[in-house]
C-alpha cells in the first residue's frame, strides 16, 4: 500500500474514533439527563406548566361513649399566593390589603408576595368563610387564590381538654390523644393539579387532575361526657373553696377498667390554647393523673389491708394497741392522732386510719410478702392505659428496704404512685380481686364504618381472693358509715372508701404547709361498679384533711353517677337535709347544723362565706359540714376522724463519692446521724438507707467508705462528733 493511502486510512480511523467519542459523550449526557436527572427535571417542568394544590384530608372525629362529638374537623379555607402572577406594581397594594384582612404583619406578607423564586406559597390556613369572601371581593388578581382547608373544632370547649389535647395550625396532633393517635386520625391529603401558562395562570381550556384525600379514622372513647361534667363541676368547686393549686379526678368502671371521666382543674380551651405562653400551656395541658407521682397517704392503706388479709397475716378480728406512736429500730414513728387510738380491732383501725396498726401489719407481713403484693397490684410500672406520658411511679428497690421504710410504706409514705395506678389497684382490691387494665379508647373506626382496632376489658392478673375482696369492701364501707370517710356518704346508697392526706416535697425536703388531700370511693359497696378518686393539691384553707377537703366532692360525684346510671337510692331515716348557713356567724351556723343532726367543721371566726356540702343536699345523719369563713387560715385543727400529716421526715441525701467530713455535714443538715462501721476513710461508696429514702429526723445512716483506716482516727473524724 502506497504512502498516501496509509495516511488517508489513519486520518479516517482518527475521524471515526473522534466521532465515536462525540456520540459516546452525547449518549452519556442524554442518559444523565433522562435517567439520573429525569425525575427532578420532570418535576421542575411540571411546576412551570401546572399548579399542584394540596387538598387537606378531614381529620378523624373523636367521640365519647354515647357518640357525642368531642373533636371534629370543620370546613375552613387557606389563602394561596402565586408570586410570578403578581405584577411588581401591585405587590404593595396586595400585601397591604391581605395583611389587614388576615391580621398579619405587613412586612411578612410583602416578603411572601415578592418571593418569585417559589411557584406557590401558602399564606395562611384555617381562614373562615367570611374572610375569604372579603378577599374575593377585592379582586386581587390571579396571583392570589384560595382553597378548601380543614380546621379542628372542639364543640364542648374545655371538656376533656387534657385527655383529647389539641393540634397544630397545620392539623398535626400536638398533645393528648390527638398526638398519641395522630397516625390514625390524620388521614392522607389529596391534590389538585391544574395546567398553567408560563406565568402560572390557569389555562382556560387546560386539564385538571384531582386526587381525592383519604379522611382519617374516628376515635370512640369509653369516657362519658355526662360523667365528665359531674367530675369537672366538683373539681372546679374544690379548687375554688379550698383555694387550691389544682384538683384532679378520675372515674373508672372497676369491673372493666374502662375510664369514664378524668380531669384536672384548672384547664384550658383547646380551641384557643395559650400558644404564646409555653410554660402555661404545658402546665394546663399536662395529664397529671398519669404523669405525676405523689405520696398517696392513707388511701394506700387499702392496698396494705388487702395484702395482709389475703396473706393471712391479719383478720377482721385482729387487735392492735395504739399509744400514738411505734418505735421501729429505735425510731419513733407517730400516728396521726398523738394521743393514740388505744385498743382496737382491724375494722376499727381501718375506720380510724390508725398508722400504728398499719405499721404493725406491714412489719408482720415482712418485705418478701408485701413486695409480692405491691408488684402484683401494679405499682412500679405503667398501667398501659394508652394515655400519653404515663409513668410508673417510684417503688424503692427491695434490696435497699429497711424496717423503718417498710413501716412507712404500710400507711402510704415512702412510696410514690400515679393516680391512675392508685385507682386501678384499689379497683382490684374491691372488684373481686382482678387487676384490670385501664383503657380510654374503646375503638377506632374507618370512614366506611369498619372497626380498625377494638379494645376490651383485660384482666392483667388475679391479685387477691374473692373472699379477701369481700372483706375489704365491708371494712371500707364501715369507714364511710362510721369512720373518717363519713363526709363521702350519700343517703340511700352503700358507699365505701378511704381518706388520704399526704406531704409534698420541694428540693428534697418536706414543703411546709403544702399537702395533697384525697379520697377514693366506690359504689355500690356490696357489688362495686364505679370508683372515684379526687385529689386536691395544696389547699390553702383549713382544716386540711382528705375527709374534709376531698371526701364531700367524691360523695357529690358518686351520687350523680349512680342516679345517672339508674341506681335509685333506698332512703331511710338516717338521711337529713343540709340547711343553708351561708351568711350566718360561726356560732349560729354551728347551732343550726347541730339541730339538724350534723356536725360543723370550721376554722377561724366571722361570717360563713361557703359550705360543703351545699344547702339542700341530703347527707347521712352525723355527717360533717365544712364551713369557710373570711378569716379561715392554714392552721390545722385536730379531728378525731381526720388524718394529721407527718412533719418530721426528711429525704436521705446522696453521699456517693463524698469524704467523711462532707458526708457527715450533709447528713447533719438534714437532721440525720452518720454511722461508719470500723475505721474507714476515702470516698463514700455505699449507704443505708439509700439516697432518696424518706426517713424520720434523727435516723442513723450507715455509710461505707472506700479505704480501711489502720491508724488513729484523723482530726476530720473528730469533727463529726
Amino acid at each position: 500500500m502506497s504512502g498516501p493511502d496509509v495516511a488517508h486510512k489513519k486520518r479516517l480511523i482518527t475521524v471515526l474514533w473522534g466521532t465515536a467519542a462525540i456520540f459516546a459523550i452525547l449518549i452519556a449526557r442524554l442518559f444523565y439527563l433522562m435517567v439520573i436527572q429525569g425525575p427532578e427535571l420532570q418535576e421542575k417542568a411540571l411546576s412551570q406548566w401546572t399548579r399542584d394544590t394540596a387538598m387537606t384530608a378531614a381529620r378523624g372525629t373523636v367521640m365519647d361513649a354515647n357518640g357525642v362529638v368531642l373533636a371534629q374537623s370543620g370546613t375552613a379555607y387557606k389563602v394561596l399566593l402565586w408570586p410570578n402572577s403578581i405584577k411588581a406594581a401591585e405587590r404593595d397594594r396586595i400585601a397591604s390589603e391581605l395583611s389587614e384582612i388576615l391580621d398579619m404583619d405587613y412586612a411578612t406578607v410583602l416578603g411572601r408576595v415578592s418571593n418569585t423564586k417559589l411557584q406557590q406559597i401558602e399564606l395562611k390556613r384555617g381562614v373562615e368563610r367570611d374572610t375569604i369572601q372579603r378577599i374575593i371581593d377585592l379582586k386581587l388578581g390571579s396571583g392570589v387564590g384560595t382553597a378548601v382547608d380543614t380546621k379542628r373544632y372542639y364543640p364542648n370547649g374545655s371538656l376533656f381538654s387534657q385527655l383529647i389535647g389539641f393540634t397544630t395550625v397545620d392539623g398535626v396532633g400536638q398533645a393528648g390523644l390527638e398526638q398519641k393517635y395522630d397516625e390514625y386520625l390524620a388521614g392522607e391529603d389529596g391534590r389538585t393539579i391544574t395546567e398553567t401558562d408560563r406565568k402560572g395562570n390557569a389555562l382556560a381550556y387546560g386539564t385538571q387532575e384531582v386526587i381525592e384525600p383519604t379522611d382519617g379514622y374516628d376515635l370512640v372513647l369509653t369516657a362519658d361526657s355526662v360523667v365528665q361534667s359531674f367530675l369537672e363541676k366538683a373539681l372546679e368547686e374544690a379548687v375554688a373553696v379550698n383555694q387550691a393549686e389544682n384538683a384532679q379526678g378520675i372515674v373508672m368502671n372497676c369491673r372493666t377498667g374502662a375510664i369514664l371521666a378524668l380531669s384536672t382543674k384548672p384547664d384550658y380551651d383547646p380551641n384557643q390554647p395559650p400558644r404564646n405562653d409555653l410554660t402555661l400551656l404545658n402546665s394546663l395541658s399536662r395529664q397529671r393523673l398519669v404523669t405525676d407521682a405523689y405520696e398517696p397517704g392513707s388511701t394506700f392503706k387499702i392496698i396494705t389491708l388487702a395484702s395482709a388479709l389475703d396473706s393471712g397475716i391479719v383478720t377482721a378480728e385482729s387487735t392492735f394497741n395504739c399509744a400514738g406512736y411505734r418505735l421501729v429500730n429505735g425510731e419513733r414513728v407517730r400516728c396521726w392522732k398523738s394521743a393514740g387510738h388505744g385498743h382496737q380491732n382491724m375494722t376499727q383501725a381501718v375506720a380510724n386510719s390508725c398508722n400504728v396498726a398499719f405499721m404493725d401489719t406491714t412489719l408482720d407481713m415482712g418485705e418478701e410478702i408485701f413486695y409480692k403484693y405491691l408488684y402484683a397490684f401494679g405499682f412500679g410500672s405503667s398501667t398501659g392505659s394508652g394515655i400519653a406520658g404515663e409513668s410508673g411511679g417510684i417503688v424503692t428497690n427491695q434490696k435497699y428496704m429497711t424496717d423503718n421504710t417498710l413501716a412507712r410504706i404500710g400507711f402510704g409514705q415512702s412510696i410514690a404512685v400515679t393516680p391512675i395506678q392508685m385507682i386501678a389497684a384499689a379497683s382490684a382490691a374491691v372488684n373481686g380481686g382482678n387487676l384490670m387494665q385501664p383503657y380510654v379508647v374503646d375503638k377506632i373506626v374507618a370512614e366506611d364504618g369498619t372497626t380498625v382496632i377494638e379494645n376490651a376489658p383485660t384482666v392483667v392478673r388475679r391479685v387477691i381472693k374473692e373472699s379477701t375482696s369481700q372483706t375489704v369492701r365491708e371494712m371500707l364501707e364501715y369507714v364511710v358509715a362510721q369512720g373518717s370517710g363519713k363526709n363521702a356518704g350519700v343517703p340511700g346508697y352503700r358507699i365505701g372508701g378511704k381518706t388520704g392526706t399526704a406531704q409534698k416535697y420541694e428540693n428534697g425536703k418536706i414543703a411546709d404547709g403544702k399537702l395533697i388531700a384525697s379520697f377514693l370511693g366506690f359504689a355500690p359497696a356490696d357489688d362495686p361498679e364505679y370508683v372515684v378518686l379526687i385529689l386536691v393539691d395544696e389547699p390553702k384553707v383549713g382544716p386540711i384533711f382528705g375527709s374534709t377537703v376531698a371526701a364531700p366532692f367524691v360523695g357529690d360525684v358518686m351520687e350523680e353517677i349512680l342516679r345517672y346510671y339508674g341506681h335509685m337510692p333506698e332512703l331511710d331515716d338516717d338521711a337529713v337535709e343540709v340547711p343553708d348557713v351561708v351568711g350566718r356567724s360561726i356560732e349560729g351556723a354551728e347551732s343550726t347544723l347541730k339541730s339538724a343532726g350534723l356536725k360543723a367543721t370550721y376554722q377561724g371566726t366571722g361570717e360563713v362565706i361557703a359550705q360543703i356540702p351545699r344547702a339542700g343536699s341530703s347527707v347521712l345523719e352525723g355527717s360533717g359540714v365544712l364551713l369557710y369563713t373570711v378569716d379561715t387560715n392554714e392552721v390545722l385543727t385536730e379531728e378525731e376522724t381526720a388524718e394529721e400529716p407527718e412533719d418530721t421526715t426528711v429525704i436521705v441525701p446522696d453521699l456517693y463519692d463524698m469524704s467523711r467530713l462532707s458526708a457527715a455535714k450533709a447528713l447533719k443538715n438534714e437532721g440525720l446521724v452518720m454511722v461508719v462501721p470500723g475505721r474507714q476513710k476515702g470516698k463514700a461508696i455505699r449507704q443505708v438507707p439509700t439516697a432518696g429514702s424518706i426517713v424520720e429526723r434523727g435516723t442513723e445512716v450507715l455509710v461505707e467508705f472506700s479505704e480501711a483506716e489502720m491508724g488513729e482516727r484523723k482530726d476530720e473524724d473528730k469533727q463529726e462528733q
